[in-house]
């Protein structure tokens, strides 16, 4: 009886973290920002205001927005970025396939922003670690002025550390249990 109470404590405490690690593909047509036109990705992920979380990005994940040279990865058009023959834009290894486009509307062009509820947009670029700025459902987006052009998608990971009070009060409800469990094999023995 204590094995299997053990047993169901640890998958709950497990099921208590049931955001974490949740993989997204955020894509730069269909979850572009578009000059605030755009819906983004809905990750269905609710956040509380001041709840920490992460998102990342990998380096080499690219995407783009438009023809040459405006391929990047999350971190968006900051600098020269060269193919390695290997990568999403099938260019030949050396071909300048990036470059900085500057800032529009606070974000760099192509970078991954983040927006929770109707709070303000945050950077998130290849790695983001802080916490909520508002209460509500994560969304990312491909920031951009003109989408039309966009393609490819980047594969984004986000972890939501669980509020302090589910916590408690999930550990709170596995000590009643476990003190029945206790009281009823002492009774039955």
């Amino acid at each position: 009886m204590i094995k299997t109470m053990t047993a169901v404590a640890a998958s709950l405490l497990l099921a208590g973290a049931a955001n974490a690690g949740t993989v997204f593909n955020v894509d730069a047509l269909a979850d572009s920002w578009n000059s605030g036109a755009g819906a983004g990705l809905d990750t269905g992920i609710a956040l509380t205001a001041g709840q920490a979380f992460t998102v990342t990005a990998g380096a080499g994940d690219l995407w783009s927005a438009g023809a040459l040279p405006r391929w990047s990865n999350a971190n968006g058009l900051t600098g020269n970025l060269f193919a390695t023959g290997t990568d999403e834009s099938g260019e030949a290894a050396g071909t300048l396939i990036g470059q900085d486009f500057g800032i529009f509307d606070g974000f760099a062009f192509g970078e991954l922003v983040g927006q929770i509820g109707n709070g303000a947009y945050f950077a998130v670029g290849t790695s983001f670690a802080g916490a909520a700025n508002a209460t509500g459902d994560l969304k990312l987006f491909y920031w951009d002025s003109n989408f039309a052009d966009n393609s490819g998608s980047v594969a984004v990971d986000v972890s939501v550390v669980p509020e302090p009070g589910s916590v408690a009060l999930m550990l709170a409800g596995l000590g009643i249990v476990g003190g029945l469990a206790r009281r009823r094999s002492k009774q039955v023995g």
